[in-house]
């Protein structure tokens, strides 16, 4: 059912399952899960008022200058299906990852009504829903606002749980780059941003954002939500055999929008040199004294225009592409990171970076650092935007034998960096996703924290 259609049975429905499930979640039976299994593992859900969770649901669409997420709200945030008999295909918004994380945690097997027992408090604030009316709604001029209701009622009510460690054993997640919530305090008037993650009264709580900075200890990278959330182990099975049969018939490609200014920038000189090797006749030629082999390809470059966000619901759109491709350009755009690189891998597309930010320094927990020239390439962005390196000369010189086992690399990394769907058979429950790493990784980093503070 469309949300423009009939939008207030829309979110009732919406908003009535999730209470159900909220209401019920912690009193699940979970025989499979043996005490022992969940010591340092058990998460208490702070039982946060509606209003800084499901209430913001029901503005969905009152934001003139932001898009209106009403449609991206369905089955859980995953989004409507790409097709009606579609299983594991999704139109996603990167701005539902609060309500999938929240969803999935509901099935969190070492759950605990006992804050005093739980080794972490997980805080179900919809943070970047609730930044909209500091960003584009009527309180923009009120951004330095944003959290301290939020703060008030953990200091207030119940205060004991927050008192404990002073907020140390707590996390929550944001929807969106930690820049977006790191506006100084002072700023006067305000600059774009809210000053959520500059609020003292927060400093000790660990954030899972899609863009950490480079100094806050407390943040976390975690990978953006891909359209594809498989039910059960045969449908990932079936897109990983896919993805190993898919012939790599372009050899590099660039899914993306930008890049057409005047002013040097990596995303101009990939248009730029992409669209040479286009047009150049003999541009099939070009590898010739290198280690690889133009003849693999029937294309040497191809450009996905995504420009104006017609991509960003619309899988299909660039995942054949990503499908047919052995490298996957990934770009800085208005920040570090972006969406495209977790599609890209999970097309089994090798991703060539242009700088640590984009991936390296971000996502240690899904992407591993010690890893890394295993299953990606980076060619520094000054290289290629000043010094005149072409990329299709570094992708070139790369042996056969290495592109094959960086491939298989990134195939590995799949399960990892996709987000199962909710309520999933117990056989994929296996495979450690993009949720369970993201948990297991903020139990290790609180746990740390507190044992440091204890030692103090």
């Amino acid at each position: 059912m469309a949300c423009k259609s009939n939008p207030i049975l829309f979110l009732f429905l919406y908003l009535f399952s999730v209470f159900i499930e909220l209401r019920f979640a912690q009193q699940i039976s979970r025989p499979e899960i043996l005490p022992k299994h969940c010591n340092d593992r058990w998460i208490h859900i702070r039982n946060l008022p509606s209003r800084f969770n499901l209430d913001l649901l029901s503005n969905c669409s009152e934001y003139p200058i932001f898009d209106d997420f009403c449609p991206y709200l369905a089955n859980h945030g995953l989004g409507q299906k790409t097709f009606n008999r579609s299983h594991s295909w999704y139109r996603t918004d990167p701005s539902m990852l609060e309500l999938i994380f929240h969803r999935r945690m509901l099935e969190y097997p070492c759950l605990t009504s006992d804050p005093d027992s739980a080794d972490a408090i997980y805080l179900p604030y919809y943070s970047s829903i609730d930044a909209l009316k500091y960003l584009y709604g009527p309180e923009v001029n009120s951004s330095a606002e944003h959290g301290r209701e939020l703060f008030d009622f953990l200091s207030r009510n119940q205060p004991e749980i927050w008192n404990r460690r002073l907020g140390h054993d707590h996390f929550f997640v944001m929807a969106r780059p930690a820049w977006d919530f790191s506006q100084p305090l002072e700023n006067d008037p305000p600059i774009w941003g809210t000053s959520l993650l500059e609020l003292p009264q927060f400093f000790n709580v660990t954030v899972l954002t899609y863009e950490g900075r480079a100094w806050p200890w407390q943040e976390q990278a975690i990978p953006y939500p891909t359209s594809f959330h498989p039910p059960n182990l045969a449908f990932l099975e079936s897109w990983l055999q896919r993805v190993k049969r898919s012939k790599r018939s372009t050899l590099m490609l660039f899914a993306g929008g930008g890049g057409i200014s005047a002013t040097p920038n990596i995303r101009r000189s990939i248009r730029t040199e992409c669209m040479s090797v286009i047009d150049d006749d003999d541009a099939t030629n070009s590898g010739s004294g290198h280690n690889g082999d133009a003849s693999l390809y029937s294309k040497l470059c191809e450009v996905v225009d995504c420009s104006n966000g017609i991509c960003e619901h619309d899988p299909v759109r660039y995942f054949r592409p990503m499908l047919q491709a052995t490298f996957c350009l990934q770009p800085p755009g208005d920040t570090p990171t972006r969406r495209s690189t977790f599609d890209g891998i999970l097309a089994g597309c090798i991703p060539v970076f242009f700088e640590d930010l984009s991936a390296k320094s971000q996502y240690k927990w899904h992407l591993p650092e010690e890893e890394f020239e295993e299953f990606s390439v980076t060619i520094p962005k000054e290289d290629v935007v000043f010094k005149g390196l072409k990329i299709l000369d570094v992708l070139m010189g790369i042996p056969r034998a290495r592109i094959r086992r960086m491939r298989e690399k990134v195939m590995g990394l799949i399960p990892s960096v996709m987000y199962r769907k909710h309520g999933s058979s117990l056989g994929l429950r296996t495979k450690k996703d993009a949720v369970d790493i993201a948990i297991e990784g903020t139990l290790q980093k609180i746990g740390m924290r507190v044992k440091e503070l204890d030692l103090e």
